[in-house]
């Protein structure tokens, strides 16, 4: 699959990055089976969101509020069809830059300052 066809893939995933996921492992020799809490990338198709309402696996959907926006809610047999909220390492990365110049920003006047003028041929190089 080339890169293209795996973003348009990934646009339509429901789970984001920070969600609260849990893992599932079969039991198998030397190791016991269970569900475990493990910081670690795994795909998307491999994992459930938890409901927080519930603290249980759910499906994820989407629904449209009054004003407009966008959620996604818990959908499922056992989930509560309560809001998942957007994680907040999502939140961090909107947040803007400051605009306060620092040490080894270049000043505004020299960025607009015009070098070259193609009339009179100033600031042109000397070849």
């Amino acid at each position: 699959m080339g890169w293209k066809a795996a973003e348009k893939l990934i646009r339509h995933w429901k789970i984001l990055r920070g969600d609260n996921v849990k893992k599932h492992i079969k039991q198998g020799q030397g190791h016991e089976g269970g569900i475990f809490t493990v910081e670690a990338p795994i795909h998307a198709s491999n994992v459930q969101v938890l409901d927080p309402a519930t603290g249980k696996p759910c499906k994820v959907g989407i629904r449209y509020l009054e004003d407009g926006t966008k959620v996604r809610v818990a959908r499922g047999i056992v989930a509560s069809e309560s809001i998942i909220p957007r994680p907040e390492i999502l939140k961090i990365r909107t947040t803007p830059r400051p605009t306060v110049l620092g040490p080894k920003d270049t000043p505004v006047d020299l960025v607009l300052e015009r070098t070259y003028d193609a009339k009179t041929g100033r600031g042109m190089p000397e070849l």
